[in-house]
């Protein structure tokens, strides 16, 4: 079955679910009717012109890109300007762009994974890790013999996730007593009369966004007219997404080597890989950030990196680096090599979805280097 270009976007927003973007950036749709069929997809980091020629000569229906087309707000898509050309040339020719930036930075698995997994690292973990999605556990007391439909009617409507298992609760047993006042209709009991009466206490957790669905479950299943319980909001914890990776290699290697693995890694480019560092000293754990990463030495230092791997040093930041005994060597390859790689995940991770869902398309990476330098002297 042949895809729209929505059916393609939800699988890739699933993926790389925009709300991970950071808050200055542009993701999401830039040309395109999600109504369109989507035959072919071409992946490429940037919307340049010579990427958009390929995207359009190639005929395919939808370009995803790492980088946007426009980072910022602009009044005019006029055809004068050389962005406003590209914008006249994908819509004549029907061919959707689709951005994935930070959200994809973020994802996990998203760029630093692509770029931690090319240079054989393990064990990774986020450099900069985003707090997980806001969680509540809610706990309810109910009749012993509820507390299975309970349980039931609250995984219903959405509680009790933990990781790859569903239906996740904890129950102890207890007794609950109350007095039901004189305008009270009490499943047990009567009014006026102290009642006691062997209950279970469930406790499960739920998305904070699941709470109205969960607390309404909860009352539609419960006998009593009033119901005994709580929702907790639970600490926020650091998830598995987030800017950067650190990770380990199978074996250490010294700081010459691993640059030439660096290098032979990812595609080559005029700006090549520069190292700054001895070149005899060992290097076990890396910090990789796919991109511009000079703001992240704090972190990276704080890692307790060997070595870091990432784009765009600029001297002073990358000479305060060095200035610390104990800080990472630096290993400083181009914007644009350093994001290349994920391309092949994204490809992956699209077209093994959108098969799980019976639909299929015809991928490429484009494989033109879009560095801005042409020439090393």
């Amino acid at each position: 079955m042949t895809p729209t270009l929505a059916d393609v976007l939800a699988v890739l927003d699933r993926l790389y679910d925009p709300s991970w973007a950071e808050s200055w950036d542009a993701v999401g749709l830039v040309t395109g009717d999600p109504a369109q069929p989507v035959r072919r997809i071409l992946f490429a980091v940037d919307p340049m012109r010579a990427v958009v020629d390929e995207a359009i000569a190639g005929e395919y229906d939808l370009l995803v890109t790492h980088h946007p087309l426009y980072l910022k707000g602009v009044n005019s898509v006029a055809a004068t300007t050389p962005k406003g050309r590209v914008v006249h040339d994908l819509i004549l020719s029907g061919t959707a762009l689709h951005v994935c930036h930070t959200n994809a930075d973020n994802a996990n698995p998203g760029v630093s994974d692509a770029l931690a997994a090319a240079l054989g690292l393990t064990r990774t973990r986020p450099l900069k890790a985003m707090p997980a999605d806001p969680m509540d556990k809610i706990v309810v007391h109910v009749p012993t013999a509820e507390a299975d439909a309970m349980i039931d009617a609250l995984a219903a409507a959405g509680a009790g996730n933990i990781g790859e298992y569903d239906r996740a609760a904890w129950t102890t047993l207890g007794e609950g007593t109350f007095r039901p006042g004189e305008g009270a209709n009490p499943t047990l009991g009567e009014p006026g009369r102290i009642e006691r009466v062997a209950e279970a206490k469930v406790e499960m957790v739920l998305p904070r966004y699941r709470r109205r669905q969960v607390v309404e479950a909860m009352r539609a299943a419960h006998s009593y007219e009033e119901p005994a319980f709580d929702v907790l909001e639970l600490a926020e914890l650091p998830s598995t997404r987030g800017g950067g990776r650190i990770g380990v290699l199978a074996e250490p290697l010294p700081l010459k080597e691993f640059a030439e693995r660096v290098a032979t890694a990812l595609p080559r480019t005029t700006h090549g890989v520069r190292v700054s560092g001895d070149p005899e000293r060992m290097i076990e754990t890396v910090a990789v950030v796919g991109g511009a990463g000079d703001s992240e030495f704090g972190r990276v230092r704080a890692s307790g990196a060997d070595a870091y791997v990432t784009a765009d040093l600029r001297h002073h930041p990358a000479t305060e680096a060095r200035a610390y005994d104990e800080g990472p060597a630096l290993v400083d390859v181009a914007h644009w090599a350093s994001e290349w790689p994920w391309l092949a995940d994204a490809e992956r991770l699209l077209t093994s979805e959108l098969a799980a869902r019976g639909s299929s398309v015809d991928t490429h990476i484009s494989t033109l280097c879009t560095d801005a330098w042409d020439l090393r002297l």
